[in-house]
């Protein structure tokens, strides 16, 4: 059988570009490449930026007015990236809503992005948070990636029910079992200041009554750590929010969140794509 000059360029194109992983464009809920802006590239609900003065996230600004914080043109693991220079009390965030998985039925999803940091010289004194997911604080219905305050640092994924329903009694933090603490944490990790690291979680059998909760860490494209136990996450959508950079300083790159639970195979087919999230071609 002969074929033209012109499929087979074809052809070649397209094993040298990589295809599409099938079934991730349409689960994909948002991406921000930080190519060009701080705005989402791809979002099913509001992707534009916000700056607000703390945490409280009162009096939010669109846009990216955050003065430790720029987009790099270039020098991202995909082009531009976002540079955190330094630790402030300002906030860069998404707003949640439709840009995160529904909790109806049984809840979801995969949330990844690259980091560029050496935690242990680079990082400032205290807990670092690059991504953090909550419509109320860090230990209540909240999902985060964090440095430790201690030397060396641990890289941990963080998974915390609602508060009554993880911490019943209202234990004090400091005396509750690092077992029974919603917690997965990887000692050494292999964060460089010359190397992008891609982190990734998902979970699946959230707000299922009598189901395990399963929760899994990736690093690298390889599986961490996991954690099964029963999860309940109540969520207001006007307060939630997708914060980013919480005391970190280094840089950040294509930041993506899907409403299914991927395969380890998918985790490492995302970061394996050539053109990053933009491959998927939304």
């Amino acid at each position: 059988m002969h074929y033209s000059p012109f499929i087979i360029a074809l052809s070649l194109a397209g094993s040298a570009l990589g295809a599409a992983p099938a079934g991730l464009k349409e689960s994909l809920r948002f991406h921000a490449s930080f190519d060009k802006t701080a705005d989402a590239d791809f979002a099913r609900g509001d992707g534009r930026a916000y700056t607000a003065p703390t945490l409280q996230r009162e009096k939010p600004k669109p846009g990216l007015h955050r003065a430790a914080v720029h987009l790099m043109q270039k020098g991202g693991r995909y082009g531009g990236a976002l540079d955190f220079t330094g630790k402030t009390a300002e906030l860069l965030f998404y707003r949640g809503g439709s840009n995160v998985p529904a909790r109806a039925g049984q809840f979801q999803g995969t949330f990844c992005l690259w980091l560029r940091v050496a935690p242990n010289t680079q990082l400032p004194d205290g807990f670092v948070d690059p991504l953090q997911i909550t419509d109320k604080k860090w230990n209540n219905a909240s999902f985060f990636f964090d440095f430790t305050k201690d030397k060396p640092r641990q890289f941990r994924l963080g998974v915390f029910s609602d508060y009554n329903f993880w911490n019943p009694t209202d234990r004090k933090w400091e005396t509750i079992p690092d077992s029974e603490r919603p917690l997965i944490g990887v000692s050494n990790p292999p964060f460089r200041a010359d190397t992008w690291t891609h982190v990734a979680a998902t979970f699946e059998d959230f707000n299922q009554e009598g189901e395990l909760g399963v929760a899994k860490l990736y690093v690298n494209g390889k599986m961490a750590g996991i954690l099964r136990r029963p999860q309940r996450f109540t969520w207001g959508t006007e307060r939630l929010a997708i914060m980013l950079g919480i005391n970190y300083v280094g840089q950040l790159d294509d930041l993506a969140i899907f409403d299914r639970s991927l395969s380890g195979d998918e985790v490492k087919e995302v970061m394996e794509l050539p053109q990053g999230i933009h491959s998927l071609g939304h």
